[in-house]
């Protein structure tokens, strides 16, 4: 099974690129991961809506174009479904079932565009809490790799 996970903009700090690496490496008797750090769209200082909604569309189509042909899309959205763990596994363990490949995709600092939003295939979220962009792809690495321990029956998942 493959995964991509897609997202905007530079990690800043070295304890959020530390993390990632240690599940990158827990995940490869699992899954090959692939994790493609798309530049940021500059936002202008003061910006107006429009001007957001704009940035936000240039992102989404950055996104969108570096998606590999077949994947199923799924945008992690602070309106999207929330999903626990377990139910995570289930979808992870559907697609690997299936034959699926996943494309997991983490906006800038402004979210997502109505039209990517529109295009994905399925729209998560993991917390009511609010996450820096940065910080999501820590939890979304770490929590893939908890559900490939739950699909394995392995001790981990508490």
């Amino acid at each position: 099974m493959q995964i991509q996970i897609l997202c905007i903009g530079k990690i800043k700090d070295q304890w959020i690129s530390e993390g990632i690496s240690v599940f990158e490496t827990r995940l490869k008797p699992y899954c090959s991961m692939t994790l493609t750090v798309l530049p940021e769209v500059r936002i202008p200082e003061n910006a107006s809506a429009a001007e957001e909604n704009l940035v936000r569309e240039k992102e989404g189509e950055l996104l969108l174009s570096a998606v590999k042909e077949g994947y199923y899309t799924i945008a992690l959205d602070p309106k999207g479904k929330m999903v626990s763990s377990e139910q995570l596994s289930v979808l992870i363990g559907d697609a690997r079932i299936s034959g699926r490949n996943l494309c997991f995709m983490i906006g800038g600092p402004l979210g997502f565009s109505k039209s990517l939003l529109s295009q994905v295939r399925e729209k998560i979220s993991f917390s009511a809490l609010t996450f820096t962009h940065t910080m999501c792809r820590l939890i979304l690495f770490e929590q893939i790799y908890r559900a490939f321990r739950i699909l394995s029956g392995e001790p981990y998942h508490k």
